[in-house]
């Protein structure tokens, strides 16, 4: 047995609510509003009613609410939806900070709403939902900063990372034993999958690794709870998780370093809709609009120059519309900038169908070249754009960080509170008033008895 996993595993089920400072409860409380205010906007997003109905359709247990839609099914194909929900315009809280450096991640869709849905379940309380949701939060940041988020072998961490997490969580809701957690990381190690071709490919199935980590985690600790057993070291094993879906465990020293002391979680807000590799590109663009107000027409050539890294990503790739128009758009540094240059702002609206396929976007989106910044540029900058008009003017602007950045430009509280809002008046599916109730509620989350309250105002109202 792994000492590293036996004692991530001893923290996470002796973790106490006093374990965490006012910052850390703060972030739980803001990730919250954050990631639920991303299921609400998403809930009528390409694919998910079918998933919806399809999930009704299984039947099972009545155990745990659909968010939005309503209706009660077992509660690891409850997760799954919501989690698919949340996810789905790629717009929740993201990116983990351990040890003074920034991971990238996509933690928080997953492992809020595995703690809501769960939590409902076995009708926890606001201090009990809050640290289990650290605690997974923890581990998976954990085992990201000993590895890093690669892209190179084709895993998708949030279908492989995430599943951990939410095990632990669940784990913890669940009341399993020390033996029985580290048996439930050897039952979802069977589970881990997920590939970036599905976001190469702009295919639905993109956002469905995050709700099948959610689902997969809860079922993991079921099993172990009814007393299944699995790999002993699912995570440094020789067929463990580093081994097998990772370039491997280069600081392993990081899984245990502070345990019980520093909760590590997702700490960048986003501020647009989209994959966060736009983001520079984003403000970049926003900046550019800000100084200039030029004839869409009278422009001749588009220029937008990126860190090699972020060039050869799936979002440098020429926009095309395919299957889910919105999935090509949200992962397309190209879209997102032409979009900008013709409407001025980039918002949920922006990524619907209709105005996807505007024919202007296409006229931008053809005259776009993504070039990439050379070594001393991206000293200063990480994402320039020029624009080259008809009469042989030039126009230029650059940014050096993405808003949101948790250290150089971070979301303010009040500007989670407004995202939330705006996603909720974008979904037109929860009425203000209640919305508000939701913010005031999670505000002060440490002191609600149960959930109740708060998932009934999770619904269509």
């Amino acid at each position: 047995m792994s000492a590293y996993l036996e004692k991530m595993s001893e923290n996470i089920l002796s973790t106490v609510f006093e374990n965490f400072d006012q910052e850390k409860l703060e972030n739980a409380k803001y990730r919250l509003i954050d990631v639920l205010g991303c299921v609400i906007s998403g809930a009528n997003a390409a694919g998910n009613l079918a998933l919806v109905d399809l999930v009704k359709a299984w039947g099972g247990r009545e155990e745990a609410t659909i968010f939005v839609h309503g209706g009660k099914v077992p509660a690891h194909n409850a997760a799954l939806v919501n989690s698919v929900m949340a996810r789905s315009y790629d717009f929740e809280a993201t990116q983990a900070r351990v040890d003074g450096v920034n991971i990238a991640s996509h933690i928080s869709g997953t492992t809020v709403t595995t703690a809501l849905t769960l939590g409902e379940t076995v009708e926890t309380n606001g201090k009990e939902l809050i640290t289990a949701l650290l605690v997974g939060d923890d581990m998976a940041c954990r085992v990201l900063a000993a590895s890093g988020f690669g892209f190179t072998l084709g895993w998708d961490n949030v279908g492989t990372v995430n599943a951990l997490a939410a095990t632990a969580i669940a784990g913890r809701l669940l009341g399993l034993t020390q033996n029985q957690l580290q048996n439930a990381f050897g039952i979802v190690l069977n589970q881990l999958a997920g590939s970036f071709s599905t976001i190469w490919d702009g295919a639905g199935a993109f956002k469905l690794v995050q709700g099948l980590s959610a689902r997969n985690g809860i079922f993991s600790a079921e099993l172990a709870k009814v007393g299944w057993t699995g790999p002993k070291d699912a995570l440094l094993g020789k067929f463990g998780y580093f081994n097998l879906y990772t370039e491997g465990c280069s600081n392993p020293d990081i899984l245990i370093k502070d345990l019980g002391k520093s909760y590590h979680t997702e700490v960048t807000y986003k501020p647009y809709p989209g994959c966060r590799a736009n983001h520079t590109a984003v403000d970049c663009a926003l900046n550019f609009v800000a100084k200039y107000d030029l004839q869409i027409d009278e422009i001749e050539q588009i220029t937008l120059q990126v860190p090699a890294a972020v060039r050869e990503m799936f979002v440098g790739q020429p926009f095309i519309i395919r299957d889910v128009p919105q999935i090509d758009a949200g992962f397309s540094l190209r879209y997102c900038v032409a979009n900008i240059l013709l409407r001025k702002k980039i918002t949920l609206e922006h990524f619907q169908d209709a105005l996807i396929r505007d024919p202007h976007i296409k006229i931008i989106t053809d005259k776009i070249a993504i070039e990439e910044l050379d070594n001393l540029e991206i000293q200063t900058r990480k994402a320039l754009l020029k624009v080259k008009m008809k009469d042989g003017k030039e126009y230029y602007a650059d940014a050096a960080f993405p808003k949101g950045d948790p250290v150089l430009n971070p979301l303010s509280k009040e500007e989670v509170k407004e995202k939330f809002m705006n996603n909720i008046a974008f979904s037109r599916t929860i009425n203000k008033g209640n919305a508000e109730k939701i913010l005031n509620i999670i505000e002060n989350l440490e002191k609600a008895v149960n959930l109740g309250e708060l998932i009934g105002l999770m619904k269509i109202s």
